[in-house]
């Protein structure tokens, strides 16, 4: 973040539950790109509340590192930053065909400086000071408009057997009945049902649905697994999620053999 600007958020739009309730977007994980700590948490701190995992990288370099290594399905990305700098973080990814959505967010409020950063392939451009409010709005339509351009077309919902789930209005139902679940919970089960009929480690799913600062141990999928269960799986003769032992866990709508 440039050193010299002043942040002015209003607080009122922060934890806002009118503000923040807007639906159409499934729980994905963010790269947020701050060096500024305070900032950096509050933005943190109202993209998770919203469902989202959120990586804070502090520097250009690691930045480009992460997003190299990890499918982000959007960069929130600041311009002057220690080690690399923004435009230099942009200018590398598109280099590289990483085509995930960028949000530049900056102080920087020049035509000129629009102009660049537009034609580096950024995707959005918000100036500073900046309401919590707006940058959730233009978060939310990057992502639906990715979400669409990544299903080409094809439906939103996901199923095994007659377990749904809506990836934009985050409905999910089992068997017609309407099915209530935390972030987390969501969270989980969309990872496991986009990789339905796969068995995934609980590191792959701590790397995916939690984010790079959690640092507890794995033993937490077991026991947001255990969760899902008595929400998908009671009272229920078909049963879609799966333990495979010393491995990891599964969800399919094939028999147990």
């Amino acid at each position: 973040m440039e050193h010299s600007e002043k942040i002015f958020i209003v607080p009122s739009f922060a934890f806002n539950p009118i503000l923040l309730s807007f639906r159409g977007v499934n729980f994905m994980r963010l790269l947020l790109v701050e060096d500024e700590a305070k900032v950096a948490r509050f933005i943190q701190r109202g993209l998770e509340a919203e469902r989202f995992a959120v990586d804070v990288a502090t520097d250009g370099r690691r930045a480009a590192e992460w997003a190299q290594t990890y499918d982000y399905d959007l960069i929130i990305l600041d311009l002057m930053l220690p080690g690399l700098s923004g435009t230099e973080v942009l200018r590398m990814l598109r280099q590289r065909n990483n085509h995930a959505p960028v949000l530049v967010l900056t102080a920087r409020d020049a035509l000129e400086d629009k102009v660049t950063h537009f034609e580096l392939g950024a995707d959005d451009y918000l100036t500073k000071p900046f309401a919590f409010a707006e940058l959730l709005v233009r978060v939310k339509a990057l992502l639906r408009r990715g979400v669409g351009n990544q299903m080409g077309g094809r439906s939103q919902v996901l199923q095994v057997a007659d377990l749904e789930l809506d990836r934009l209005t985050q409905q999910i139902r089992r068997a017609g009945q309407r099915v209530e679940l935390t972030g987390k919970e969501y969270a989980l089960l969309e990872y496991l049902m986009l990789n339905a009929g796969r068995v995934l480690s609980r590191t792959m799913i701590v790397e995916h649905v939690w984010d790079q600062s959690f640092d507890g141990a794995t033993n937490i999928v077991d026991v947001y697994v255990r969760h899902l269960r008595n929400k998908i799986d009671e009272g229920h003769a078909q049963k879609l999620i799966r333990t495979v032992r010393g491995v990891g866990y599964g969800i399919s709508g094939e028999e147990e053999a």
